[in-house]
């Protein structure tokens, strides 16, 4: 444990002081909410560079580069549209009474207040993305919040303590940092709404632990993102932007692509054409500072035991470059039709791997599709229009992008999120402010009730019964 590590007490004497704080002020006025996002923003401003530095030593490699892009560019992004378009989703929504007090003056609205004090747990694979993204859409609808990054990075950890210690008040923003233990101790806290990043089995004992205080969660996990390949797609530019996926954070992240399905005849052309245009992005693995390190030995020897058990069950398994593995960073390795049972059919790569497997019929690839849990992403590559139509109304993802691949993810004014076992919930847009708002239905009664002239009210008169028979209709 590091040695600047916080405890389960500080932590929940951290959430008490944020509930108390949140129930003495009252409504969160615009002005206050965009003071804490700006502050969040010139966080990320302030502490960008020895945060890239932290997320570089963390990785044993990650180029500055796109940790800017990925992480802090990310972040700011999502931070700014928060800023830039959070004041009309404050707005009371005006809604119909019913009849017949609508007609006697009653009215009705429904109203997005805070809920209180967010948890939000970032994971490691985009260890700022995962804390600042959603955080902007929690303070935009006004509430706290205490972030808990991955342990796994426990560079970066330190510097996003430091950094929100710095420029925030800890009653509005904190962070506690800590290992498996903190993580357990975090879920269990009666917080007003809970975020996690992370795999599904985990995300399962996350949900677990918030019930245990009936505490809402959003669940942002993963899942084995499919990606079909129509016989209309250009192979060359297919692979290219495949390539390109596989190759961002050396795969390492929630919506990559993981397993391809192309048409049995044009397996090979696509393979040779994947396996040509992820060498061009990455010549070389040793001593190549564009290709990302797979995270710690742990997670590259799960990967590792994935790819041999492919192999001993009769796998063809090609690598680009054709080189080993230099340390943590690795050639793309393309697993070509595994059996089912393998273990890299079973469980989310999470790596620079990535399965080929062939179809004859569309329809075979769908059905495989929905015999496995429903994936956080989905992408389709081809210019048949009924085809596409056909996939995005047969399958189920927590989001799409077609012809290009992790697109959808990025969308600042479009919900992102999962379904089913990739997930529950979403952040991002005017969804994401809902996410994290009580919406409130208020009715207002007009000063004239005619339920006592109209017979409505104990004791029931003898037209009461017909009257009420009278209005059961189709």
């Amino acid at each position: 444990m590091n040695t600047h590590d916080h405890t389960p007490a500080q932590l929940a004497s951290c959430l008490a002081a944020q509930q108390q704080a949140f129930r003495a002020a009252g409504a969160v006025d615009a002005a206050t909410r965009r003071r804490r996002i700006q502050t969040a923003i010139d966080l990320l401003v302030k502490y960008h560079k020895p945060l890239v530095a932290a997320m570089d030593e963390d990785f044993g490699g990650r180029h500055p580069g796109f940790s800017l892009m990925n992480d802090v560019l990310g972040s700011l992004a999502s931070l700014k549209h928060a800023r830039d378009h959070f004041e009309p989703w404050m707005a009371v929504d005006k809604r119909q009474p019913f009849m017949p007090y609508d007609q006697f003056g009653a009215e009705a609205w429904v109203q997005y207040q805070p809920k209180g004090s967010v948890g939000i747990i970032g994971t490691w694979n985009a260890p700022l993305f995962t804390l600042f993204a959603p955080l902007a859409y929690a303070l935009a609808a006004g509430n706290r919040a205490i972030l808990k990054p991955s342990e796994i990075v426990p560079r970066t950890a330190a510097v996003v303590a430091e950094a929100v210690a710095d420029l925030f008040d800890p009653l509005e923003v904190a962070v506690v940092t800590g290992g498996p233990d903190m993580g357990a101790a975090f879920c269990a806290q009666p917080f007003d709404h809970l975020v996690f990043t992370g795999s599904t089995e985990v995300g399962k004992a996350v949900m677990r632990n918030a019930a245990a205080n009936l505490v809402p969660v959003t669940l942002e996990l993963g899942g084995k993102s499919p990606t079909l390949i129509g016989r209309s797609a250009d192979l060359t530019t297919t692979a290219f932007r495949i390539a390109a996926a596989k190759g961002a954070n050396a795969g390492q992240l929630c919506v990559n692509p993981d397993v391809v399905y192309v048409a049995t005849e044009q397996r090979e052309a696509f393979v040779a054409a994947l396996k040509a245009a992820f060498a061009s992005l990455f010549p070389t693995v040793a001593g190549n500072v564009d290709l990302t390190a797979v995270v710690n030995d742990r997670h590259l020897a799960r990967i590792e035991a994935c790819l041999a058990d492919a192999v001993a069950r009769g796998a063809r398994v090609e690598s680009t470059p054709a080189e080993l593995p230099a340390g943590r960073r690795c050639p793309l390795r393309i697993v070509v039709d595994p059996p089912a049972d393998a273990r890299i059919l079973q469980e989310e790569i999470f790596g620079p791997a990535v399965v080929i497997r062939s179809y004859g019929d569309i329809g075979e690839a769908i059905e495989d599709i929905n015999s496995r849990p429903r994936p956080l992403a989905l992408y389709y590559f081809g210019e048949d229009a009924a085809e596409q139509q056909r996939v995005l109304d047969h399958t189920l993802s927590g989001g799409v992008t077609l012809n290009e691949a992790m697109f959808h993810a990025a969308m600042h004014d479009a919900p992102f999120g999962g379904v089913g076992a990739s997930g529950m919930g979403h952040y991002h847009g005017r969804e994401g402010f809902i996410e994290f708002s009580h919406v409130r239905t208020v009715f207002k009664a007009p000063a004239y009730d005619p339920r006592r002239e109209w017979g409505m009210l104990p004791p029931y008169g003898e037209h009461f019964l017909a009257a009420m028979e009278a209005q059961v209709s189709p």
